[in-house]
């Protein structure tokens, strides 16, 4: 049904309300850059209004901080586009605060907490190749 996959992995090591955040914030990024992915507004049978979606499963994995680690490298070896969060920004308040920390640091560091990514579905699966099924 789709040529693409979303892929969001998080590191295994974290706190349940980290991942979700960096979930949270990983997805906005995609859909950032993605606004083809947003589909129509949903309304309930009470006529009530609800904001729209993304129109395309998205797989959440998870894997230790060398997983995420090669995951950002092979991205970026391969020209596909993410979205990663580092550890560092867990001490920020704000976007600028964010950006700052994160010019600071190199994409070989285990610092890597979270990457999202969209590409044909192939090169997904080589990119987070070692990460698994977040359970």
């Amino acid at each position: 049904m789709f040529d693409t996959k979303i892929a969001i992995i998080v590191r295994e090591d974290l706190a349940t309300w980290q991942k979700l955040n960096i979930t949270a914030f990983l997805m906005s990024g995609i859909t950032a850059e993605n606004t083809d992915l947003i589909g129509e507004k949903y309304v309930d049978k009470d006529g009530n209004h609800h904001l729209p979606m993304s129109r395309q499963p998205v797989i959440v994995l998870s894997g230790a901080a060398n997983v995420l680690r090669n995951a950002r490298n092979r991205a970026n070896e391969r020209g596909i586009a993410t979205v990663a969060y580092i550890e560092e920004m867990f001490s920020t308040g704000h976007d600028e605060a964010n950006r700052a920390v994160f010019s600071e640091h190199m994409a070989n560091e285990d610092n890597t907490v979270g990457i999202a990514l969209r590409a044909d579905k192939k090169t997904v699966d080589k990119i987070a190749k070692g990460a698994k099924m977040h359970s």
